[in-house]
């Protein structure tokens, strides 16, 4: 008989996260905030002396989103802030490598997001009205990241990321910070939207 291979990955909670088979009862915010909070986007090939790191972008689609549904409950912009956590087990891919990767990356990904979105009392599935302005929301702040720290032109980004209301992003900044303090912000604002849905 074949031994299986190692599929869970030991989190500094002490938790043991099944990757294939995730479960809410194995998800803590302090596993996701430290690991986004170390995970680069744009693999790293960013401006700065810090690297721009997926707990920093989650943050910006949160207040993105914010502008995009003003009057969205705290749970939805809670789905917002948590739109990429899977990442802090499985990475941050850029788009060319998960298309080439195919389905089963998806499927992964969906996987953890039901589980992380059931341990913060979250339906597993968000309604698609709300998945698309995320996605609005995560191609803004994309489109934010590769004109101010990425090194695109604008053209470049408006091709490949949509042109942005001007009026949205005017007063935001990318921030480049110690992953320290974008770790304590990001569990800080996960926890004032968990006060807020009571």
């Amino acid at each position: 008989m074949a031994k299986q291979s190692r599929a869970w990955q030991r989190m500094l909670s002490g938790r043991r996260l099944d990757l294939l088979d995730p479960t809410p009862l194995d998800i803590e915010i302090e596993d996701i905030a430290h690991g986004l909070a170390f995970v680069a986007r744009w693999n790293g090939q960013t401006i700065g002396d810090f690297a721009y790191s997926v707990a920093e972008h989650s943050l910006l689609v949160e207040t993105l989103f914010g502008r995009i549904a003003p009057n969205a409950p705290a749970k939805w912009r809670l789905a917002a802030l948590l739109h990429d956590a899977p990442e802090y087990v499985i990475g941050d891919m850029i788009s060319p490598v998960k298309a080439a990767v195919g389905p089963e990356y998806g499927e992964l990904d969906d996987r953890l997001v039901a589980a992380i979105h059931i341990r913060f009392g979250l339906p597993a599935a968000v309604p698609m009205t709300i998945k698309r302005q995320i996605k609005k929301a995560d191609r803004i702040s994309a489109w934010m990241e590769a004109t101010r720290i990425a090194g695109f032109s604008t053209a470049e980004a408006n091709r490949f990321f949509g042109k942005p209301d001007p009026a949205l992003i005017d007063d935001l900044d990318i921030r480049l910070r110690p992953p320290i303090d974008v770790r304590a912000d990001y569990t800080r604002r996960h926890d004032e939207l968990l006060r807020q849905m009571g």
